[in-house]
């Protein structure tokens, strides 16, 4: 198949066919290197030719978009070669998220390192910095899980010396952050039913945990309130991804839609953003595959 001169809308009804017949599909585009800082779909005369520029991101988004991989484009004189290939069908995971093992060391889930996802690490480095934090500040995360994130405080923070307590009912996994992470602290907690005696913290993080199934979000956040300090500051991040077959998928997904269905992540943020706001806290919502709320406090310590 050609789409070097054919519309995406054109071009999509016969990608969704050949793929529904097929586990792969090869198509040409014109190459775009050559035509930087054009817009997709703007018309190039070529030799006599009229074709459509299209950036990878085009393509790129496309794969993600009809659950594909987008194998490396190969060159063909002024022309890509561009392969979609099926990803292949998993089953969802019904593991019951009261399982404290369902994100434990041995889970599908140790795989992801959020951290390598350009816009999830620049944006969180951003976030981080713009709370300008205390040098030995309290800070207080909430399913740190084995603890990747925590890396976070130290790139925007290099040589800090803060107090880390990390909550999550995962033993095993905790059990990798205390290897990665031995000068903080690290305990098993239901995150319903918070400890009395956490004290409080100059912030609160909580990197894609208050939208799990089995997190009560607004009774946790009111019981939350009594562990930040005057003048604390938050950061809270909520997926807006998936991942699958080694891929991340843009787009918050609900039980039973195919597709993204982005209306309980946008309640969540609302509620959030709303409740910062009426107390005296500078709002900031950002990111793509997470979108973070970063409430920085105005009142004085």
């Amino acid at each position: 198949m050609d789409f070097s001169a054919v519309p995406l809308f054109q071009a999509i009804p016969q990608l969704t066919d050949q793929l529904s017949r097929s586990s792969s599909v090869t198509f040409r585009v014109l190459d775009p290197d050559p035509y930087l800082g054009h817009y997709a779909g703007e018309e190039l005369e070529i030799g006599g030719q009229t074709f459509l520029f299209h950036p990878l991101r085009v393509w790129m988004d496309l794969a993600d978009r009809l659950d594909c991989h987008m194998r490396v484009p190969e060159r063909d004189g002024p022309f890509l070669k561009i392969t979609f290939q099926k990803k292949e069908t998993r089953q969802r995971d019904r593991t019951l998220s009261s399982n404290t093992e369902k994100y434990g060391a041995q889970s599908e889930f140790q795989r992801i390192h959020k951290l390598e996802e350009p816009y999830f690490l620049l944006d969180a480095i951003q976030a981080l910095r713009s709370l300008d934090l205390p040098a030995e500040a309290r800070i207080l995360d909430l399913g740190v899980n084995s603890g990747e994130e925590l890396r976070l405080l130290d790139l925007a923070y290099p040589g800090n010396h803060f107090e880390v307590l990390g909550l999550d009912h995962s033993e095993s996994a905790l059990n990798i952050a205390r290897g990665r992470f031995p000068q903080h602290r690290f305990q098993v907690a239901d995150i319903n039913a918070l400890p009395e005696d956490l004290g409080t913290f100059d912030l609160i993080l909580s990197i894609g945990t208050l939208q799990s199934a089995n997190i009560e979000v607004e009774p946790v956040f009111r019981r939350l309130l009594k562990h930040i300090k005057l003048g604390g500051h938050w950061l809270l991040a909520f997926p807006n991804s998936r991942y699958s077959g080694g891929e991340i998928s843009y787009g918050a997904r609900m039980v039973n839609y195919r597709e993204p269905e982005l209306s309980l992540l946008f309640k969540d943020v609302a509620f959030f953003r709303r409740y910062f706001q009426k107390h005296r806290y500078s709002v900031n919502v950002t990111g793509k595959y997470y979108i973070l709320v970063t409430a920085r406090s105005l009142s004085r310590v």
